[in-house]
């Protein structure tokens, strides 16, 4: 069985039992099929396309159907008992002995099914069906909705692509827990939320020895603020966690925090009041074998570690919204990240799908609001006219709605409204997109220094309809800049010249080289500018690893190496300078 490893330490209880492996499995709709064995053998927590599936089909697939044999003890049924969902994508209907249990749409956030009402001791059928269609007005990130891949589309991921856990609590028991951390004053307030009345009672440990205490009388939901007798802040490139152990009655949850604040000053993005550039790398979250999901949990890690050999301190973690496993080794290693919606794939020409949005956006928040790896939220990504019809601008109300929706749910991280195109007129930072040679970003930076404007301002002249000008006083941050592509082996074609690459179902690029010294030449010459520009907090590269097609990363899509340690060297120690803003 693949990922047998507990999917959230974050909010973890002894009682968690595993689900994954292998399920009963069809194609198609679920009518006949909600408490009834299936033909077909699928390994969750896989999507259908995956390898590591045992499916592996390509193909679109709308509808299938999940089925397992769950065993519940008498003693069980005491208690409360739920199945809990990573995350299913799109649309899941969950069943319990043919009877339905729970609906749940969005496929990048949790959601659990209480199973009490129907669990009987003994075996019991639990069914998962799903729909998932990325031809639909519905948010995808980066899967394709042709037959394949191009350009920098990638392989769908339907179904189940997430760990599936079975819970035991008692009937009163923690439902959440949200923590604010003080680091000035070193202190952490901690919002509880139960399911009854009692005393909450929570015990603060640092690398094992107690360093506060505290408890409180709740109903239903309240505050505890602990004192921490030491102070250890979370830094880039040092987690240094707090472990927590939450009690309520019979119910016991571990958890954990981290020190420390974040929030802009003028154009510098401050980490405990310290000037901290942003040198971070765009992350896709694909992998070659299990496509949506790490076939490991090492192989997360190995990512991380793979950004900071270079001398990243942090990724953007891009159109998908990723396992809270990987957000725990980004918490260990003190790895900074922009947490990120899987936006594209609806249309933002009209309010349609706003309520949509921000129902799932809401879960994605509750989910992370605790990982202090999440420096900057970023709800939304290169929102312009349609794609496909460029007649159709899109409602710059849903960008403003976004950004107000976030910080009614968040105001302790910064918000960009819109990563790239159009801002509205209201955003913590004002970043731009800038997939150009190194004398062309010398042009832009020279206009942002002289001029306090963005070159795409007089490209894409700012509208009621798209959004606003740069106004030359909030942050800056160029959130994606090279996707140079580059191919080790010499099989991709397109890649003789630093011209924008078009083979978009073979290998793509926004810029190409044919050799590994040019490759180098170019990212060291557009990151020394960035670095040296006064007025910029922050870029992040395109991107960490080759995805499919696209061959633009310092990795193979297998993780392998594509440049010498030397090259590697030189790029860490650019990445690892002194930035202007940072003086």
């Amino acid at each position: 069985m693949y990922r047998t490893e507990h999917p959230n330490p974050q909010f973890r209880r002894d009682s968690y039992e595993c689900l994954n492996g292998t399920w009963e499995f069809e194609t198609g709709k679920s009518y006949g099929k909600t408490n009834c064995a299936l033909s077909s053998r699928i390994e969750v927590p896989f999507c259908i396309e995956s390898v590591l599936s045992g499916i592996g089909k390509r193909e679109l697939i709308s509808d299938c159907v999940y089925s397992k044999t769950i065993v519940l003890t008498k003693e069980d049924l005491k208690g409360r008992v739920a199945v809990h969902f990573g995350a299913v994508d799109y649309l899941a209907e969950i069943y319990l002995n043919g009877n339905f249990i729970c609906r749940h749409e969005g496929g990048y956030t949790p959601f659990e099914a209480e199973l009490n009402a129907f669990a009987r001791e003994g075996e019991n059928r639990l069914t998962v069906a799903v729909h998932d269609d990325v031809r639909e007005n519905t948010f995808s990130g980066k899967q394709t909705a042709k037959s394949e891949p191009f350009g920098c589309f990638y392989t769908r991921a339907t179904g189940i692509w997430q760990t599936v856990w079975l819970e035991r609590t008692p009937r009163a028991f923690i439902r959440s827990v949200r923590f604010y951390p003080d680091s000035e004053q070193a202190e952490v307030r901690a919002e509880i939320k139960t399911e009854g009345k009692g005393l909450v009672g929570m015990r603060v440990l640092y690398e094992g020895r107690e360093v506060g205490t505290g408890e409180k009388e709740i109903a239903y939901g309240g505050s505890i603020t602990v004192r921490l007798s030491e102070k250890h802040l979370w830094e880039a490139g040092a987690g240094r966690l707090y472990d927590v152990e939450l009690t309520f009655g019979e119910d016991k949850v571990y958890s954990y925090f981290g020190l420390r604040k974040v929030r802009f000053d003028g154009h510098r993005f401050l980490l405990n009041e310290k000037s901290v550039f942003q040198r971070f790398v765009l992350d896709q979250g694909y992998d070659p074998q299990g496509i949506y999901t790490a076939p490991a949990a090492q192989a997360m890690e190995r990512d991380i570690a793979l950004a900071r050999r270079l001398g990243f301190n942090g990724a953007r973690l891009h159109q998908k919204v990723f396992e809270p496993l990987y957000l725990y080794y980004c918490d260990k290693a003190g790895f900074m990240v922009w947490g990120e919606f899987a936006s594209w794939g609806i249309s933002y020409d009209s309010l349609d799908a706003f309520g949509t949005f921000a129902e799932q956006w809401k879960e994605v928040i509750e989910r992370d609001f605790n990982h202090p790896c999440i420096v900057q939220w970023c709800p939304l990504n290169e929102v312009w006219e349609s794609l496909d019809e460029q007649k159709k601008p899109r409602d710059i109300r849903f960008v403003e709605g976004a950004y107000a929706l976030t910080k009614a749910l968040d105001e302790t991280r910064p918000c960009v409204d819109v990563s790239g195109g159009y801002h509205g007129r209201h955003t913590d930072l004002f970043d731009f997109h800038c997939y150009h040679t190194a004398e062309e970003i010398a042009e832009y930076l020279k206009a942002i220094e002289e001029k306090g404007e963005l070159i795409m301002d007089t490209v894409y002249p700012a509208t009621p309809e798209r959004g606003t000008r740069y106004n030359g006083t909030l942050p800056l941050n160029a959130s994606e800049y090279g996707g140079i592509a580059y191919a080790a082996d010499g099989k991709a074609k397109g890649l003789e010249k630093p011209v924008c690459c078009v083979q978009e179902t073979e290998s793509w690029g926004y810029l190409a080289c044919g050799t590994e010294e040019e490759f180098a030449r170019q990212y060291l010459a557009a990151t020394e500018l960035l670095l040296a520009c006064p007025k910029l907090s922050g870029f992040c590269y395109t991107q960490l690893y080759d995805v499919e097609q696209e061959r633009n990363g310092f990795y193979s899509y297998a993780r392998e190496a594509k440049l010498s340690q030397e090259t590697v060297r030189r790029i860490a120690e650019c990445n690892a300078a002194i930035a202007a803003i940072e003086k």
